[in-house]
C-alpha cells in the first residue's frame, strides 16, 4: 500500500531562505520517509498564487491548479504555518480559500472530494498563538471533508517577544515537540491506512448534483 503525503509550507519566506516551519515539518516527514511514505514538500512562497475561492486559474501567473492537481492525488495534507500577530501567516488562509474553491467537486462515489483524505498542521513562532493557528486551520481542513486524526497538531513556541525561533532556539530538542511531531506523523499515517483499506461509506453524504 503506498501513502503519498502533501505537506504546503506556508512559511513567507520562499526556499532561497531557512525556514524554522520546514525544520519542525522535517521531523515528521523523517517518519513518513521511514514508513515509506512517498512525500512532497511545497514552499508556497515560491509559487504564484492567486486571490479567489475557486480551484481554477485566476490569472495567467496562477499556479494553484498544478498545486490542486497534487492535493487531489494526496493521501494526507499537512499545513504549515508560522504565527504573526498570534495569527496563521497570510499565504495559509491564501491556501486555505483555495483549498475550499475546490470543496463542492466530488470524488467518483459523489462523496466531497477530500473525502478519505487525512489532514494535520505544523506551527512555529516565538510568541503565543499556535493554538490559534491550529484550530484555524484543522477547523477549515475537518469542515470541507478531510479526516482529522487526533492529536495531529504539532507546534513549537519560544519566549514571548523577540529572539530565536525553532532552529536557532534548538526546538528540535525539545521533549513536548518532538514527541508531538512523532504521534502526528503516525497517527496521520495509521488514518491515511486506515481510509485506503475502509473508505468513508457512500451513505447519507453523496452529493445531490441537481
Amino acid at each position: 500500500m503506498t501513502i503519498k503525503a502533501l505537506v504546503l509550507n506556508c512559511s513567507l519566506k520562499d526556499s532561497t531562505q531557512p525556514s524554522n516551519t520546514r525544520a519542525l515539518i522535517d521531523e515528521i516527514v523523517k517518519i513518513f520517509n521511514q514508513n515509506g511514505v512517498v512525500t512532497e514538500v511545497l514552499r508556497m512562497a515560491d509559487y504564484s498564487i492567486g486571490f479567489g475561492v475557486t480551484n481554477e486559474a485566476v490569472n495567467d501567473n496562477d499556479q494553484w491548479p498544478e498545486i490542486f492537481e497534487k492535493v487531489k492525488q494526496a493521501d494526507i495534507l499537512l499545513l504549515g504555518s508560522p504565527i504573526w500577530l498570534g495569527e496563521q501567516s497570510s499565504l495559509a488562509t491564501l491556501v486555505v480559500e483555495r483549498l475550499y474553491g475546490g470543496s463542492s467537486l466530488t470524488n467518483e462515489k459523489g462523496q466531497y472530494l477530500y473525502y478519505n483524505k487525512v489532514g494535520g498542521v505544523v506551527v512555529t513562532g516565538n510568541e503565543d498563538g499556535a493554538k490559534n493557528v491550529s484550530s484555524y486551520l484543522i477547523y477549515a481542513l475537518s469542515h470541507i471533508g478531510f479526516t482529522i486524526p487526533p492529536n495531529v497538531d504539532t507546534y513549537w513556541v519560544g519566549e514571548a517577544g523577540p529572539g530565536p525561533s525553532f532552529i536557532e532556539a534548538k526546538g528540535n530538542q525539545n521533549e513536548f515537540t518532538v514527541q508531538h511531531a512523532k504521534i502526528a506523523a503516525y497517527n496521520l499515517l495509521h488514518f491515511a491506512r486506515l481510509l485506503k483499506e475502509h473508505p468513508i461509506p457512500a451513505e447519507g453524504n453523496v452529493i445531490d448534483s441537481e
